[in-house]
């Protein structure tokens, strides 16, 4: 599992290393910085799936996703007037992430500005440094891959051994030269970033996906629109793991959820006590909807690496947030698990499961490596800098980021 997140240079969080448990969960004041550091958490994927340029493009460019404030915020908190200063250091973005057993980063940056260059894409991010790393923090002597520009280098025995071929500044060494056999610290790497989840709300409208029956497979993972419910749905039932009716009796009054198929277009159903049939997608309320479409996502058979859910409280009445805390609980027994939130009421459903929870019960306990049961991320915002409430020097995680 994952113990810290560090984030450098982008939107608001222009350098922000957070703790990570089995369970994090970040809030904090519209503007505070969550959406950014969801966002962040995105990015990061996309380099597993060597798209995070384009992703960065769909944002505006890079310009736009760069931290706008002054490289350093020293002289604003004395004197309380923000002023540009001569930048000593590159232009960068940077992302990592890293666990007991290993670690990478990203650095992207602009094009060197050649005079006379006469490319389109001279505003185009570029990757300038990567490195995936042995443990929670890198360190001369932990780097197992390094990437400076266009070259890849591996350690060996012998010291390093340069890549055959030099990539182009848009692609990443995840995608170019993970392989199984030949680096599989690389490999690994890359295919956690695969497998990470996301789950940014889901449309409960009259059209929404979720509500029209489709032709059903064995469906393992929830679709992030939740299209494939019913399937989905069916696919955790017949794996019999999952306490699902045990969850659904628990925010619906004893109600038990069905799966009616018609000429193979599976949908999902849900019977309860006084009605005479089972009432069917398109006619469960929007909440009612929303809820099992969260319930199959947390209660997935084949849980990934890191599941980040992004305010699922959201649109459902106050009684189902107990309901959906124990089922957060639960898929956090199975895979790690990132929350954001600013939902009160949320927050004080998962303190009843997670005593200590909302008192930082072991935040302060940082040594590298360590993924606590739990984590408590409270966003603040000074001079527009998204920073970690009651974070200081003891209690900031260890993090490197080297130089390019």
């Amino acid at each position: 599992m994952y113990s810290v997140l560090a984030v450098a240079g982008y939107r608001s969080l222009r350098d922000v290393v957070v703790p990570l448990g089995r369970l994090t969960v970040v809030t904090g004041a519209n503007g505070s910085g969550k959406s950014n550091l969801y966002r962040a958490l995105r990015l990061l994927a996309d380099c597993g799936q060597g798209r995070v340029v384009a992703s960065l493009a769909r944002e505006g460019g890079l310009a736009s996703a760069l931290w706008a404030g002054p490289a350093t915020l020293g002289g604003a908190r004395r004197t309380g007037r923000v002023e540009g200063t001569r930048r000593s250091e590159p232009v960068s973005l940077r992302l990592g992430i890293a666990g007991e057993e290993n670690g990478y980063l990203v650095d992207l940056g602009l094009p060197a500005q050649a005079p006379g260059a006469g490319s389109f894409f001279l505003r185009d991010p570029e990757i300038k440094r990567e490195a995936v790393f042995a443990g929670p923090v890198m360190r001369p002597a932990t780097l197992l891959l390094r990437r400076r520009r266009l070259s890849v280098e591996f350690r060996s025995d012998d010291g390093w051994t340069p890549g055959e071929v030099d990539l182009p500044p848009h692609r990443s060494m995840l995608a170019e030269y993970a392989d199984p056999a030949a680096t599989p610290d690389l490999w690994a790497m890359r295919a956690h970033l695969r497998a990470w989840r996301f789950y940014d709300g889901f449309r409960a409208d009259a059209t929404a996906p979720a509500r029209t029956p489709r032709v059903g497979t064995r469906t393992p993972v929830l679709a992030d629109d939740g299209a494939d419910l019913a399937a989905a749905l069916a696919t955790i039932l017949e794996d019999g793991r999952a306490p699902v009716a045990e969850f659904v009796a628990d925010a619906f009054d004893g109600a038990t959820p069905e799966i009616v198929v018609t000429d193979g277009l599976f949908d999902v159903a849900l019977r309860q006590p006084g009605m005479l049939r089972p009432l069917r997608s398109a006619e469960l309320s929007d909440g009612t909807l929303r809820y099992l479409l969260w319930l199959t996502a947390l209660l997935t058979p084949e849980p990934p690496p890191l599941m980040v859910l992004n305010e699922p409280e959201t649109s459902l009445h106050p009684s189902l947030l107990g309901p959906l805390a124990r089922l957060v609980a639960e898929a956090a027994r199975h895979t790690q698990v990132v929350l954001v939130t600013h939902s009160r009421a949320l927050l004080d459903a998962l303190a009843t499961e997670y005593p200590g929870l909302l008192d930082g019960e072991g935040g302060d306990d940082v040594t590298p490596g360590l993924v606590t049961a739990h984590r408590f991320v409270e966003l603040t915002k000074d001079l527009g800098e998204t920073r970690v409430a009651g974070q200081g020097l003891l209690t900031t995680p260890a993090w490197e980021w080297g130089r390019r």
